[in-house]
């Protein structure tokens, strides 16, 4: 993936996912600057570990853009629940997924161009992807939706299992981002409206005591 594509993809998945943390900041009534707050933790947090990870330049440090689209979609959000109707729950879920998505493939990007082997550019995804909403939730006083019922982590390794055999295939790198956000998002939404599960532990196979 070129530069210009990365960053392009990136500024999206900041921006959804500040959209998802002032959602959730509204929700829980918080002040105005803890929304920014809030907000800023999700869009950057997940991106700002992985750069850790990697030992590299934190990434909206060495491209400041990336605020500017965090905030912008922050101000853009507080507008919208100011001046419009009130928003439904849906958008929320919609702009994590697509974050989620989007983020996924970043962090399994990010750790290929550094040399990295698939597996742990999948580990790298799921740290971009997650933990920007893991610490969302924890802040607002939340379950962390990864460790909820709902298929939030497997859908981010789906995604990223996803790209991996696209690209193991050769394929197309639209095609491996296509297949990828395809994947991630069909599968968060479709847990939450079909009530898909991970039943890895059924009824009468809990451990003993």
């Amino acid at each position: 993936m070129t530069a210009d594509y990365f960053l392009f993809l990136g500024l999206f998945g900041v921006a959804f996912f500040a959209v998802s943390g002032a959602l959730m900041g509204h929700e829980k009534s918080i002040n105005g600057f803890g929304v920014v707050v809030v907000a800023s933790v999700t869009a950057l947090g997940g991106g700002t570990i992985r750069d850790l990870l990697l030992t590299q330049p934190i990434f909206w440090v060495e491209t400041p853009s990336y605020l500017y689209s965090a905030y912008g979609a922050v101000i853009l959000t507080v507008i919208s629940i100011r001046y419009l109707p009130p928003l439904s729950n849906y958008y929320f879920i919609l702009m994590d997924a697509a974050g989620l998505a989007i983020f996924n493939i970043m962090g399994m990007e990010k750790a290929l161009i550094e040399g990295t082997g698939m597996i742990v550019a999948l580990t790298m995804g799921m740290t971009t992807g997650i933990f920007g909403g893991l610490l969302r939730d924890v802040i607002c006083r939340e379950v962390p939706l990864v460790m909820r019922g709902d298929l939030y982590a497997t859908a981010c390794l789906s995604g990223g299992l996803a790209y991996a055999a696209l690209f193991t295939l050769d394929a197309p790198y639209a095609w491996c981002i296509l297949g990828s956000l395809i994947t991630t998002v069909f599968i968060r939404l479709g847990s939450l409206h079909w009530g898909w599960k991970p039943n890895i532990f059924k009824k009468g196979c809990t451990p003993k005591s």
